[in-house]
């Protein structure tokens, strides 16, 4: 299958494209994520990101330059761990087209190669069957089952843990 999406850092000049897309996307996020919908709360996301422990990318489909979605890398462990944790979320109209599936892949070899992570986590809420389906088809492995791990849209939510690791 022909490569159609590249990952690249985000960055201060996605965010008009990086907003709307969000803001397009509200039904498609739901409560499985909360997405930097203003300037402000872009510009917040964006500091986190200290190309270190924490990571945010964009996917963007090759042939039109759309952000398909993004997918961040946080919380990166070295030492005798070398670990990460992954949140991706797709953008509506590029949804269930295997662009995501793509940009997944490119992340996790970029964590593996040029980062040296033996694994990377993400936490998925049981209901979000598109998550999972992603996860699934990229090698993920379903590892368990954790109540109230993460507080989304002001509630507690339970998750399963989906991980991969380099071997």
């Amino acid at each position: 299958m022909p490569r159609l999406v590249a990952i690249r850092p985000v960055g201060v000049e996605d965010e008009r494209a990086f907003v709307q897309a969000v803001q397009r996307s509200r039904a498609l996020h739901g409560p499985w994520t909360k997405a930097p919908r203003d300037k402000l709360s872009f510009r917040r996301y964006l500091a986190r990101f200290d190309g270190e422990q924490h990571f945010g990318f964009v996917v963007q489909h090759v042939g039109t330059g759309d952000l398909v979605g993004a997918i961040n890398l946080s919380n990166v462990v070295y030492g005798a761990l070398r670990s990460g944790y992954l949140v991706y979320f797709a953008f509506a109209g590029h949804q269930r087209q295997g662009l995501m599936k793509q940009g997944l892949r490119l992340v996790v070899r970029h964590a593996s190669r040029k980062l040296g992570l033996h694994r990377v986590e993400a936490n998925i809420q049981p209901a979000n069957i598109a998550s999972i389906a992603l996860a699934r088809s990229c090698g993920f492995r379903k590892e368990g089952f954790s109540p109230g791990y993460l507080k989304i849209g002001g509630r507690w939510r339970d998750h399963e843990r989906w991980a991969l690791t380099k071997d």
